[in-house]
Order: structure tokens, then C-alpha cells, then sequence
């Protein structure tokens, strides 16, 4: 099989990168009518955001040792395989039992899919990293935002069926699918082979891992219950969708912009702590004052959370300097993080039902971002 060109490894890596956010921030926008509709508690519904993150955790680890043994390339390839069929499964949603389950076998594809990504990146891109990664990450800002902005009008159109509208996002993985099954699948070099375990014993893999917990906890918890909390706070649902959309849309030029910055003025921990400042000071509004000019918020917050995303996932690249080590550094962080991160919507949720309101979850959502603020200066403090 002949070398794939740069532009056919560009579009592979786009096209994955879109289907690693869809099938968590697709539920959203619908997360209120489901439980309606299925009777079920806002703890019990939030599992279908925390169980794929809980799974893009507790699986990551494997993503190197599936890459050493049956190569790169297919791997993310089965991987976008499960979540086609993980979305396709939602089409018999209205069985909570169908609902959950889709959520595990699609965070078992993010899960091992996410780690390798960056690999791909190292060993393909090498001489362009921070460019490629500015790419990899407005990709999945995209897929997120596009979960959350399109579901409801794709639902409309396909008969006001939540279940199609959830089920939809299959499309997108079926095309990346049917690219990736045109690369040829390179082996691993046996010097990368030989060391096999996670960087558990970096004291800079744990900082890393910490603020990657925090960024994503408050992420899928915003993806959860922004809308709600919108919604409770007097809006109407058709405002509250608006204003969560925009939060999604105003991530796109961040995830891009921020990547290039860090590496053209190597300051991606000044710019960490900016974007955790940003997101403080949003969530503390959205928390007090929600209905004071809650579009600029919106957006604040939207610039500071998907900065922070990306700058994140660009941090084991400089770490590291062969493509399994950053795929175990990505591992490390996407293990441990997405299995703290994934607590956070969930006990959002039941916060919520026992409190009566968002207001205190919302409290404590801030105070995580302001612990994010403080990790983002110590890895300033002791870089590289």
C-alpha cells in the first residue's frame, strides 16, 4: 500500500477529531425532555454524559498496548467503527437501558481513539505540531458545538424525534470510517515498543492530568445542565438553547487560535491561566447573576473553556519526544482525568435534586475553576 499523502492524513485526522464530541454534547439540548419522557431522575439521565467519560478514562490506558499490537491506524479505525454503531443504537432509545448502554460503547471508542489521535500527530506531523494540533482541536470544537447546535433543528426536521436526532451523528463517523480504512496501517518501531507503562512516577504528568480533570469535569458538566440552569433562571428553553450554542460557537476560533499562540510565543501556561481566570469569572456570573448580560458571559466562557480544552491536549507534545510517549502521556491524563471529570456532571445532577436548584452546584462548579486557575500557575512555575 503506497505512502498516504499529507492531505489525505489531514482529512483523516479532521474527520475523526469531529466524532470525539458529538455523542455527548448531541444529548443537551434534549437532556430535559428525555428525562421527562422516560421518567427519569437528572441523576440517573446524566450517566449518558458521565458513563462515556468515566469509559474515556478507565480505557485509555489500553490505547498504546491495542496500537503496539495491531498497529495505529486500524485501531482508531475500529474505534470510530463502535461509535457509528454506538449512535446507530440510539435510533431504540426509548429504552433507558439502550440509552446507557450506547453511552459506554461510545465512550470505549472515544476513550482509546483520543490517546492515539495524538500519536498520529507526533508520528505524521512532527515538524508542524503546533499547527496540526490548532487543527485536531477546532475539529472537536466543531463536532461539539455542531452536537449541540444542530440536534434540535435535525430533530425537527426528521418528525420531532429525539432518538433520530441523536442517532444522526452516525453520518459523520461512517465518513471517517470509510477514509481511515484507506490508510495503511504502519507498524510501531521496536524501540517504541519496548517501554510499555504510564508516566505515573512525573511529578508534571500529575499537574497535567489534574487540570485535565478539571477542565473536563467542568466541561460535561456545563454540557449537562447549562441549558437547565439557563432555563431555571427565567429564560425560556428557546433562549437558554441559544445562549448554550453560543457558548459552543465562540469555542471554535478559541480552539484554533490558542494552540498556534502557545507555540508561536511558547506561553501556553500564561495562557492556561488566563483562560482559567476567563472561566471563573463567567461561572461566578452565571452562578450570582445569571440574567445580567448572560450573552457576554456565554461567550467569555465559551473563549476561556475550549481554550483551556485545547492548550490541554497540547501539553504531552512538548512533554515528550516519540509518538507512544505522547500517546502514554495523553493516556495518563485522559485515564485519570476523564475518571474524576466524569463525576462532576453526575453529582451536578444530584446536587441539583437535592438542593432544589442549580444555583449551589453552579457554586461549586467555580470554585473548581478557580483550583484550575492555581494548577495552571504551578505548571508555569515548573516548566520545562
Amino acid at each position: 500500500m503506497k505512502p498516504a499523502s499529507r492531505a489525505l492524513l489531514m482529512a483523516a485526522l479532521v474527520l475523526a477529531a469531529i466524532n470525539l464530541r458529538p455523542g455527548i454534547t448531541s444529548l443537551a439540548p434534549l437532556i430535559e425532555r428525555i428525562a421527562h419522557e422516560l421518567s427519569l431522575s437528572r441523576g440517573l439521565i446524566s450517566l449518558t454524559t458521565a458513563l462515556p467519560v468515566l469509559c474515556m478514562g478507565l480505557l485509555a490506558p489500553l490505547a498504546p498496548r491495542l496500537a503496539v499490537r495491531f498497529g495505529l491506524e486500524r485501531v482508531i479505525t475500529a474505534c470510530l467503527l463502535l461509535i457509528g454503531v454506538a449512535l446507530v443504537a440510539r435510533l431504540a432509545g426509548h429504552a433507558s437501558s439502550v440509552l446507557i448502554v450506547s453511552a459506554v460503547v461510545l465512550g470505549a471508542g472515544i476513550a482509546i481513539a483520543g490517546p492515539l489521535l495524538s500519536g498520529f500527530i507526533k508520528r505524521q506531523f512532527h515538524d508542524q505540531v503546533g499547527r496540526v494540533v490548532a487543527w485536531y482541536s477546532l475539529s472537536m470544537t466543531i463536532g461539539g458545538a455542531g452536537g449541540a447546535v444542530l440536534t434540535p433543528p435535525v430533530t425537527q426536521l426528521l418528525g420531532d424525534q429525539w432518538h433520530w436526532g441523536l442517532a444522526f451523528w452516525a453520518l459523520p463517523a461512517l465518513l471517517a470510517l470509510l477514509l481511515w480504512l484507506r490508510l495503511p496501517n504502519r507498524p510501531k518501531p521496536a524501540g517504541e515498543v519496548a517501554h510499555g507503562g504510564l508516566p505515573w512516577r512525573e511529578p508534571r504528568a500529575w499537574l497535567i492530568t489534574a487540570f485535565f480533570a478539571l477542565q473536563a469535569g467542568l466541561f460535561y458538566a456545563l454540557t449537562t445542565w447549562l441549558v437547565a440552569r439557563y432555563h431555571e433562571a427565567g429564560f425560556s428553553l428557546l433562549r437558554s438553547n441559544s445562549l448554550f450554542s453560543l457558548f459552543m460557537l465562540v469555542g471554535l476560533p478559541s480552539a484554533f487560535v490558542l494552540p498556534w499562540l502557545a507555540q508561536r510565543f511558547d506561553n501556553r501556561y500564561l495562557l492556561l491561566l488566563f483562560c482559567g481566570l476567563v472561566s471563573s469569572l463567567c461561572l461566578g456570573m452565571i452562578t450570582l447573576l445569571p440574567t445580567v448580560v448572560p450573552e457576554l458571559w456565554a461567550m467569555l466562557l465559551g473563549l476561556g473553556l475550549s481554550g483551556s480544552f485545547a492548550l490541554s491536549m497540547v501539553l504531552p507534545l512538548y512533554e515528550v519526544h516519540t509518538p507512544i510517549a505522547v500517546s502514554r502521556w495523553t493516556a495518563m491524563m485522559l485515564f485519570a482525568g476523564y475518571g474524576l471529570a466524569c463525576l462532576t456532571p453526575v453529582l451536578a445532577g444530584l446536587g441539583r435534586d437535592l438542593a432544589g436548584s442549580y444555583q449551589m452546584p453552579f457554586m461549586i462548579i467555580t470554585m473548581l475553576a478557580l483550583i484550575m486557575c492555581l494548577l495552571a500557575w504551578l505548571l508555569g512555575r515548573g516548566r520545562r
